[in-house]
């Protein structure tokens, strides 16, 4: 009995297994392309800071700052910090 049911078991492990890479065979590799594409443009932005190229980025995401104001006081004051953390940046 103990014998048949993890037979079971093991059978129901092998469909499970096997149902799972058909379902995610056809997105493989658009996964790993975007896993990749995400991985190059971090390594962009570390080694651009390292050598001192200014972030493009940066001058587009100054127009997200008023939306971002209300999120930041949020985050900081559930992160246990009563003041905002930043010296030049003020919120409450």
């Amino acid at each position: 009995m103990k014998n048949t049911l993890n037979r079971i078991k093991s059978l129901y492990k092998q469909a499970s297994t096997l149902g799972e890479q058909y379902y995610n065979a056809p997105y493989r590799a658009a996964i790993a392309r975007a896993k990749r594409d995400e991985d190059d443009l971090f390594m962009l932005l570390v080694f651009s800071e390292m050598m001192g190229v200014p972030n493009p980025a940066s001058w587009y995401t100054l127009e997200l700052q008023p939306l971002l104001l209300e999120r930041f006081h949020d985050w900081h004051l559930r992160m246990g910090m009563e003041r905002s953390p930043l010296d030049h940046f003020r919120c409450c």
